[in-house]
């Protein structure tokens, strides 16, 4: 029975119906090509797309002709090798009308079927093309695995491309195969009727040949496997690569399995023509079986009655393998370890004359103050700043000093009103405006008589108004401070929207700029061309926006803007890279360029632990991209690329010109990457150490810097990264629900450093304990960038001498008796109390914590205010509003000078300081023992009780007064308590 033939009408019909079907499949993804070549070549890099584009179109036919091509043949085969006559078991045959379907309609099945699966494949397969590349390019390490003796560029760049090479020919026998095996059985070379059924000689020749294929590919995937064991994690998570068992079980085994799969081979092949299938299956069953023995049970037995009994032996040259190659893959080789006792005893005038690490305390947490900055010098609502700010250094009047930095961007989720019309939002609120800087260790102390205004950053914008950015030093206001020369802000991390700007004047209507310039035009380089009706039409269907298409304000020389985030740029011009999560701001020969670390990554460097990025980057800070969580086992830092704030002009620079994987990408796309010699002196002074990298090098070492293999494979020296006590959250999480504590920028000088260097520090505490271990540090100087530094505390102390970890020093903070009383005040239903940054600080010997609390008015339109300041060193406790009282009460009172730096404004009379508040304040009602101490007992009362009040009712204002009144009546107190004591006759005794 055969199917009706279909009209001449009916075919045309199905012809356009398949044409409307193809184009709604194809013309989004041809339109975002288009789009991409125009982004690509505005920011010349075209290079790389027309690389990628014609590596994936190649690949696509490549795959695509592979699998689609071996379908079609091996259906040719049946198809010619079918038998003459087709007995049927009845004359209801249930294949006749599919097979008279199919024979009816030949060309559509056998050239149709392979046609649609090669699409499928190469579909499938183009994505893999930076594979491809780097095994045309790939380059030598200069070093070789130790089993073997190969090359590392063997397994980064060769071995991946034969096993995807080896994939794909699995992929295509087997669906040869399948398809063989259909079709056979529906052309009667397999007949299911009889005992057993029945095999055409065609049939059993073609399924047999093509079975052989695949025990053959078997034998070739066993010679590959060998290689494989180098990344085995048999022992994982304490260690990968190739274990004991795996050496003298697993190897051999793999040896022995590739002889016997190419032998099977040679029995399918054989018993294709000698019309014998026992052979075959006899093969088969030798295969199974081989493998399950030598394969599986051989290695089990040695696992588990050899090695498991004396693993620390055995697997010791494994686990020293193991630790060699993942120094070497991470950049831990030279890690400089220094001893250091933790438990020194600094006096106030050791800390005084402190030049370099004191005075540069950070008092700034940028992971805070986003709203502060918002509110106060965020001025028009449109603009706004990232929800974590970031921390650089700039050298102003011959004094290096950090800065916590933002670009005020433009921000058009916070356009309200008619602001939210189409023009506005894409064609006349387009850029931000202006480089935000305030010093790191400074607080504005001054508090007026009308409104508290104190505890708040001295943060000056260099833009539009103030290009000099005068006023940063609150020494010397008119002093310049970062002066920009374009502080117009086209791209950066809030500015996710596209932007249509540029045009003939009198038709375009005008970008905002500022409050006395609201016409402004751009003349950069950045954005693509919108002044031909093609490309109009493109991005008006691309953003499904008939505006771009009909609107006069669009003419000759308009430009949109679109990719318009540094870290997306990055990625699209460089897709090979892994881009940092936290790109930063800096100001470089006038202009705000966004700096953007980008790093090279593998995850089959024999030998090397594995390492998932995304659970060993994550940590408590908020507003920073989060790496996918893919294993690595090899990352490089080699690019440092930045991104023009105003032209959008993406540069990359080799910072690592040895890394083999940097290098072959430098062969993919020639003169993309420029050299480090290009890389200009002032750019190179706000380079940071990225601190995804930190983050994993520092996950790493809290095991790798165990130098013995039967040590490392105890674990007891092993360290923890510490949770961060100040904030709860996250997704790395430990019992007790807290995250990691990420890094801190600091401006310091460690023990063995000769000056301040600006580093990324952390303190890491003992296996699952919270006492501190060692103390890590990675300069960002140029002179010694990437140095990384440890301080090893003594492994075990004696008696009480252990240092306490941040979660320690955190508890004693809340444990502290005035700040208990002072939290009490401050935590009410009206006022939230934030704790910043715990920073730790190697000094005279010991560590000194230092972390900075904010309180924060619970209304819409509140922000951070900082209110007192945490200090610790050894068993003392500090806590005051200023950092030089803190200081005071822990050293002494000469060591509050150590904390006053030229930029630094003082607390005037009335700006409270608590930390002069006695511990337990005396009861009402006063003592008895002198006028001036019960005068000073009653106004301590009232004081509290109107900063109670005040703090009821929101009252930020009368909580400033109250305060001010607080800590005048706690020093009358303290004066006259002293008055009496020194007054009062000698004790007997005494």
């Amino acid at each position: 029975m055969s199917l009706p033939k279909l009209s001449r009408r009916s075919r045309v019909l199905l012809i356009i119906a398949a044409v409307i079907v193809l184009a709604l499949l194809l013309g989004a993804r041809l339109l975002d090509t288009y789009v991409d070549w125009l982004w690509f070549g505005e920011v010349e890099a075209r290079q790389v797309f027309n690389t990628m584009v014609v590596t994936r179109i190649v690949l696509f036919f490549a795959i695509g002709l592979l699998v689609g091509g071996s379908l079609a043949l091996s259906l040719w085969i049946a198809y010619r090798t079918r038998p003459v006559f087709v007995p049927v078991s009845g004359a209801d045959d249930p294949l006749a009308r599919y097979r008279s379907a199919v024979v009816g309609r030949i060309r559509l099945f056998g050239i149709g079927i392979p046609l649609v699966t090669g699409l499928i494949a190469g579909a499938t397969g183009e994505g893999d093309w930076q594979r491809i590349q780097l095994f045309l390019h790939g380059t030598s390490f200069g070093q070789t695995d130790p089993e073997f003796g190969n090359d590392i560029g063997f397994y980064a760049f060769t071995l991946p491309f034969y096993q995807w090479l080896l994939g794909w020919l699995f992929v295509a026998v087997t669906i040869s195969f399948i398809g063989a095996l259909i079709a056979q059985y529906l052309f009667g070379g397999i007949r299911l009727a009889g005992r057993g059924g029945q095999l055409a000689g065609s049939a059993r020749v073609q399924l047999a040949v093509t079975a052989g294929l695949f025990v053959l590919l078997k034998a070739v995937e066993y010679y590959f496997d060998r290689y494989n064991l180098l990344f085995s994690d048999r022992n994982a998570p304490l260690f990968y690569g190739a274990t004991y068992t795996d050496l003298n079980a697993v190897l051999p085994a793999k040896l022995i399995l590739l002889c016997i799969s190419a032998i099977c081979a040679v029995a399918f092949f054989a018993g294709a023509f000698l019309r014998n299938i026992q052979l075959p299956a006899i093969a088969l069953v030798l295969l199974i079986l081989s493998g399950v023995l030598v394969g599986v049970a051989w290695p089990a037995i040695l696992e588990q009655f050899s090695v498991k009994p004396n693993a620390n032996q055995k697997e010791a040259l494994s686990i020293s393998r193991n630790m060699e190659a993942t120094k070497s893959a991470f950049g831990l080789n030279n890690v400089q370890y220094e001893d250091y006792t933790g438990t020194g005893q600094a006096t106030a005038s050791e800390i005084s004359a402190d030049t370099t690490t004191v005075p540069n305390i950070r008092l700034l947490d940028p992971n805070v103050l986003a709203p502060t900055f918002t509110q106060r010098v965020g001025r028009e609502n449109f603009y706004g700043f990232p929800q974590k700010l970031d921390i650089d250094r700039y050298e102003i009047d011959g004094r290096l000093q950090d800065y916590v930095v933002a670009a005020r961007e433009i921000n058009t989720a916070n356009l309200t009103g008619n602001q939210t019309n189409w023009i506005n939002k894409h064609m006349v609120y387009t850029h931000g405006n202006g480089f935000v800087a305030a010093p790191a260790n400074t607080i504005d102390r001054a508090v007026s008589s009308a409104n508290s205004d104190g505890g708040y950053p001295i943060a000056v914008t260099s833009d539009t108004q103030n290009p000099t950015g005068a006023g940063i030093n609150p020494a010397n206001p008119t002093a310049p401070g970062i002066a920009v020369t374009e502080p117009r802000i086209y791209y950066g991390e809030l500015t996710n929207d596209y932007a249509i700007v540029g045009g003939q004047e009198g038709r375009a209507p005008g970008e905002y700029d500022s409050a006395s310039s609201s016409n402004y035009r751009y003349d950069g380089t950045g954005g693509v061309n919108l002044g031909n009706w093609f490309n109009r039409l493109a991005f008006a269907a691309k953003y499904g926006e008939r505006n771009i298409l009909f609107s006069d304000a669009i003419s000759d020389g308009s430009k949109i803007m679109y990719n318009r985030d540094p870290r997306q740029r990055v990625s699209k011009v460089a897709p090979w890279l892994t881009v940092d999560g936290d790109p930063y701001p800096a100001v470089v020969d006038g202009k705000i360029v966004w700096i953007v670390d980008g790093y090279t990554t593998l995850n089959n460097y024999p030998y090397s632990q594995q390492t998932p990025l995304g659970a060993a980057t994550e940590d408590t800070l908020a507003g920073v991209a989060r790496q996918a969580n893919n294993n690595i086992n090899y990352i490089r830092n080699s690019v440092k690329a930045t991104v023009d704030a105003f032209n959008g002009t993406v540069t990359l620079y080799s910072v690592d010109d040895k890394d083999p994987v940097l290098k072959a990408w430098e062969q993919v796309f020639p003169g993309l990457v420029k050299p480090g010699s290009e890389v200009s002196p002032e750019l190179r002074s706000h380079f940071r150490y990225p601190e995804d990298l930190f983050k994993v090098q520092r996950e790493l070492l809290t095991k790798y810097h165990v130098t013995d293999p039967q040590e490392f494979y105890t674990t007891n020296t092993f360290w923890n990264v510490p949770q961060d006590p100040t904030q709860e959250g996250g997704t790395n999480l430990d019992a007790s629900g807290l995250a990691n504590q990420p890094g801190y920028y600091v401006l310091a000088q460690a023990p063995g450093q000769s000056g301040t260097t600006f580093q990324l520090t952390s303190p890491l505490t003992a296996l699952q304990r919270q006492y501190l271990a060692a103390w890590m540090t990675v300069s960002s100087d140029p002179d010694d960038y990437g140095a990384i530094k440890v301080l090893r505390l003594p492994t075990t102390a004696a008696g009480n001498s252990q240092v306490d970890g941040p979660v320690q020093v955190q508890n004693r903070f809340q444990s502290d008796s005035r700040f208990a009383q002072e939290r009490t005040l401050f935590s009410n239903q009206s006022v939230t109390v934030i704790f910043g940054n715990l920073i730790t600080l190697p000094v005279g010997g010991g560590f000194l914590y230092v972390e900075p609390v904010y309180i924060q008015q619970r209304n819409q339109n509140s922000y951070p205010q900082l209110a007192r300041v945490l200090v610790s060193y050894g068993s003392k406790v500090g806590f005051a509003s200023t950092l030089a009282d803190a200081l005071k009460q822990v050293f002494g009172d000469q060591a509050g000078q150590a904390a006053t730096s030229p930029t630094q404004q003082q607390p005037t009379t009335n700006t409270p300081t608590p930390s002069t508040t006695p511990t337990n304040p005396p009861a009402t009602g006063g003592t008895g023992s002198s006028p001036a101490l019960d005068q000073a007992v009653a106004d301590i009362q009232s004081a509290l009780e109107r900063l109670r009040q005040a703090q009821q009712s929101g009252n930020f204002a009368a909580q400033g007064e109250a305060l001010a009144a607080l800590d005048a009546a706690a020093r009358a107190y303290e004066n006259a308590k002293a008055a009496q004591t020194t007054s009062a006759p000698p004790q007997p005794g005494g």
